[in-house]
């Protein structure tokens, strides 16, 4: 079977454009990878071409614009989600610009589509208390409860993303008199945080029981899966969530609506907010390139300090900005004023 243009350009962008040339990682490469597949489900159910079949004229405009409503109608998915789908395809067009530029005008097209607004969510973390509270939830009698607990308190302690929690093997940690952890970030990046020393208590306790200090088991993941790879982002998740539905039943009050494992890294990074830690060492702590992604967790922080004064002092503070308004004797005289002059 003869392989379309679209078949050959994707396959490259794939395979080499995105990891090699614009060092991308594993897992964006994944995710790239479901947009075109999706892509390609809504080209054959919808519009009738098949996979085999696809080819450069048929990725226009009219069928990006007509696909992004299809996820959100068809399949329910969030503007969040249009918006990272519709980032791949941008993606692709600018790749096409330079490798195909006889429809140089059809690949812009394409970049012009816009992303949708949407409504930013509240973010998801834990206080103190509830922190406590969910570390409290891992049966410690048991293996996998032991393993859970460290689990949870190490994604929070070094405020890992999950891809980097998943990645740790025992070469990453180095025990001094102020341990760290080495984390491998987004594509190349690599940073070095400092655990606490409770932390390290449990997690050295966990790798002796595990045998984790062995040379044989240096380069193995710390958080292995029953057959002894890692574990997948999904088990992770299932983890948290385990653990949060049940503290969430012992204490509804204190935890947050949803809890994901993302969750645990805004908690430690508002516990350090809190501590009245620099949002530069936040930022190099979290592996943020600027202090502008930091930032949101000090509005974030703002916004929780105007909402417990609110609720300290209801109606000592009143809203005085519009009270002129109510003055129908000074509106008259300001129109009056202004038609004079």
């Amino acid at each position: 079977m003869k392989t379309t243009d679209f078949a050959k350009y994707l396959s490259d962008f794939l395979g080499q454009y995105l990891p090699s040339e614009c060092g991308m990682s594993p897992n964006t490469v994944k995710s790239y990878s479901q947009t075109f597949l999706l892509l390609l489900e809504y080209l054959h159910t919808e519009e009738c071409i098949k996979p085999e079949s696809v080819c450069l004229k048929d990725f226009t405009k009219s069928r990006v614009i007509a696909f992004l409503q299809w996820l959100e109608t068809s399949r329910n998915s969030s503007v969040s989600t249009r918006n990272a789908r519709l980032g791949a395809i941008h993606s692709f067009a600018k790749y096409l610009q330079y490798r195909n530029i006889l429809h140089l005008s059809n690949w812009q097209e394409i970049m012009s589509i816009k992303n949708k607004k949407s409504r930013a969510r509240e973010m998801e973390y834990l206080t103190v208390e509830a922190l406590k509270l969910l570390l409290r939830q891992p049966n410690l009698k048991t293996r996998t409860g032991r393993r859970d607990f460290v689990l949870l308190a190490l994604l929070y302690d070094s405020g890992a993303r999950v891809q980097e929690l998943i990645n740790i093997t025992p070469a990453d940690i180095r025990f001094d008199e102020t341990t760290t952890v080495r984390l491998f970030g987004k594509g190349p990046k690599v940073r070095i945080v400092p655990l606490s020393a409770t932390q390290v208590a449990n997690l050295k306790r966990y790798m002796e029981e595990c045998g984790l200090f062995e040379l044989s088991r240096r380069n193995l993941p710390v958080f292995p899966n029953p057959q002894g790879g890692k574990l997948s982002r999904m088990a992770v998740l299932n983890i948290v969530h385990k653990y949060y539905n049940m503290a969430k039943t012992q204490s509804p009050d204190i935890m947050p609506p949803r809890l994901g494992c993302h969750s645990l890294r805004h908690s430690k990074a508002m516990h350090m907010l809190d501590a009245e830690i620099n949002l530069v060492y936040i930022r190099d702590f979290l592996g943020h390139v600027s202090t502008t992604t930091t930032e949101v967790y000090a509005r974030a922080s703002e916004k929780k300090k105007q909402e417990a004064l609110a609720k300290l002092n209801p109606g000592i503070i009143k809203d005085t900005k519009s009270s002129w308004k109510k003055d129908k004797a000074l509106l008259a005289y300001l129109k009056d004023l202004r038609q004079k002059y």
